[in-house]
């Protein structure tokens, strides 16, 4: 079985969101799928998904400030500025992290840790909607 579906993920401030249940809540079909791969990608390149901590919020905060003292705004060697001087650091917090996470799908769920879950990763202060694409296969 094959199963590709384009997502829309309701805008979101800066910062690190779980959407694990936004995105699952829009796949019925994942119940029929007893063992297979399931690739989540966003079509952006000021935002990205990782995985990880689902329980405490501090971590997904903390995570905004790394990344922020990682990649500031406003830095004077910056050229590609006419967006926003949240636009660059945005490319380069997304182009860090990745733009795709793909999970093992076991008995119609993803098969993540007991404190794991799907992040979006909003780099830009006003990112509006997100798309993603996720891509199953299974069995």
């Amino acid at each position: 079985m094959w199963l590709q579906r384009e997502l829309r993920l309701t805008p979101r401030p800066r910062g690190f969101h779980l959407v694990t249940d936004d995105i699952l809540c829009q796949l019925p079909e994942l119940a029929d799928v007893q063992v297979g791969l399931m690739q989540v990608f966003i079509k952006h390149t000021s935002a990205s998904l990782t995985i990880n901590e689902n329980a405490d919020p501090t971590v997904r905060d903390d995570f905004e400030a790394y990344f922020n003292r990682l990649a500031p705004e406003d830095a004077p060697y910056y050229t590609h500025t006419y967006e926003g001087s949240d636009d660059l650091p945005a490319h380069l917090k997304s182009s860090l992290l990745g733009t795709s996470v793909s999970l093992p799908i076991t008995n119609g769920r993803p098969n993540l840790g007991t404190w794991q879950g799907i992040y979006l990763c909003e780099h830009r202060n006003h990112g509006g909607a997100r798309t993603v694409v996720v891509t199953v296969q299974g069995e």
